[in-house]
């Protein structure tokens, strides 16, 4: 599992508003235009210091790895080119797109394909008739849908923030980004890596494969040729391709011989399976699979376990968490990496005493929980909020806040 180890760059505070206000190619017309950056001019809020310089643990370089939640997310609307900007500039070493696929087979960044929560599509009366019930994963589904649009279509719609009770905040950005190919969040990362002197990843995750496949969108093929085009299928270039199915992780390892991490995503509770499994009758749960014998099978065609965070850190009654379960030390040793999800600032995301009120939006102290992650031995997060991360593995690998960090002299 590649990793990269940042380290923050003094600026000064109107070079970092400057940079924030910094928003990527997907800007609608009549808003703030893109601002050219590079290395040199100031607006890189993290840099990477000369490998040969780092201190190396397992792999060559240094973990934990930071993921992008879908950018980062707890700033902009999740899955937009400005989200994924910001991520990186927050030290984000891998950005994750979730991917659905539209009417024209182009593969486009959504948390669902159903996007009445994360575009303003109900605001256009031209595709009111489009509103429709599915069966999406064997349950009931009622709004618009990604693989009804062309992707022309879509690119009349915009993106707005999907938790506007919890990051009111971030509503301020509603109408102003558009929905982002896999193609443009690949050439994004590849522009960043070359701004910031450090290599971005990219994990792609891909949404409901079982139901795409029935409808004859599959997921799988564009994916594998969208990367082989960009030069990226090989274990170098950063690339970690998701799923919660089982079966089409074996068919990129297999059948497509995809060269990439592949990552086997995992839920918690005692009956929750993978939804290929419930469609080929095969009784596995994924609390089977995460045994020390379901995590040698795992490790058959993938090479990393995402699972839930709550899998290794169980919640008690209250709400608390308290020692591990064993979960990160058998993947590791089934030669497992392991990258839980999802680390969010808010009360009402974190463990009972990590809070900080009863206030469900305010933020707690996530640094308790990273660090008990980090201390559980995880080779990365997913987290919504990258700079809090950043901090937090500054904290745990005994960096001094940049202010006396052992590679300053070396960048």
């Amino acid at each position: 599992m590649q990793r990269a180890l940042t380290r923050r760059v003094g600026v000064p505070l109107f070079v970092v508003l400057l940079a924030l206000l910094t928003v990527p190619g997907d800007v609608v017309p009549g808003g703030v235009a893109p601002v050219a950056t590079n290395g040199a001019a100031g607006l890189q809020l993290v840099g990477s210091a000369s490998a040969a310089e780092e201190p190396t643990g397992k792999g060559g370089t240094l973990s934990p790895l930071i993921f992008g939640h879908r950018g980062a997310s707890g700033y902009r609307p999740e899955h937009t080119l400005a989200s994924y900007d910001l991520a990186v500039r927050m030290g984000a070493d891998v950005i994750e797109p979730d991917l659905v696929s539209t009417k024209d087979h182009v593969l486009v960044a959504r948390h669902e394909n159903e996007i009445s929560s994360t575009t303003d599509v109900a605001d256009h009366p031209e595709f009111a008739s489009r509103r429709t019930t599915k069966t999406i994963d064997g349950t009931a589904v009622t709004g618009w849908f990604t693989e009804d649009f062309t992707l022309a279509e879509l690119r009349r719609l915009r993106a707005k923030e999907r938790l506007p009770d919890v990051r009111q905040e971030n509503t301020i950005f509603n109408g102003r980004y558009l929905v982002p190919t896999l193609q443009e969040v690949i050439d994004l990362a590849k522009r960043q890596s070359r701004i910031h002197k450090r290599h971005i990843g990219i994990a792609p995750e891909t949404k409901h494969p079982t139901y795409f496949d029935s409808i004859g969108l599959s997921l799988e093929e564009p994916l594998v040729r969208i990367l082989r085009a960009n030069g990226l299928d090989n274990r170098a270039s950063g690339v970690y391709v998701q799923s919660f199915e089982e079966a089409n992780l074996r068919e990129l390892r297999s059948r497509l011989r995809l060269r990439v991490h592949l990552v086997q995503l995992t839920s918690a509770g005692p009956t929750a399976r993978p939804y290929d499994h419930v469609v080929n009758n095969d009784p596995q749960t994924y609390a089977e699979m995460t045994t020390p014998v379901g995590l040698k099978e795992i490790s058959t065609y993938a090479d990393v376990l995402g699972p839930d965070k709550t899998q290794i850190f169980p919640r008690d009654a209250a709400g608390n968490t308290g020692s591990p379960t064993s979960l990160v030390s058998d993947a590791h040793a089934a030669g497992l990496d392991v990258v839980p999800y999802t680390v969010r600032a808010e009360n009402q995301f974190l463990p009972l005493q990590y809070r900080s009120s009863a206030d469900p939006v305010a933020y707690g102290n996530v640094f308790g929980e990273l660090r008990d992650l980090f201390t559980a031995g995880v080779d990365g997060v997913f987290t919504d909020q990258p700079d809090i991360m950043f901090a937090a593995r500054e904290d745990f690998l005994g960096f001094t806040h940049s202010v006396a960090h052992p590679q300053a002299a070396a960048a």
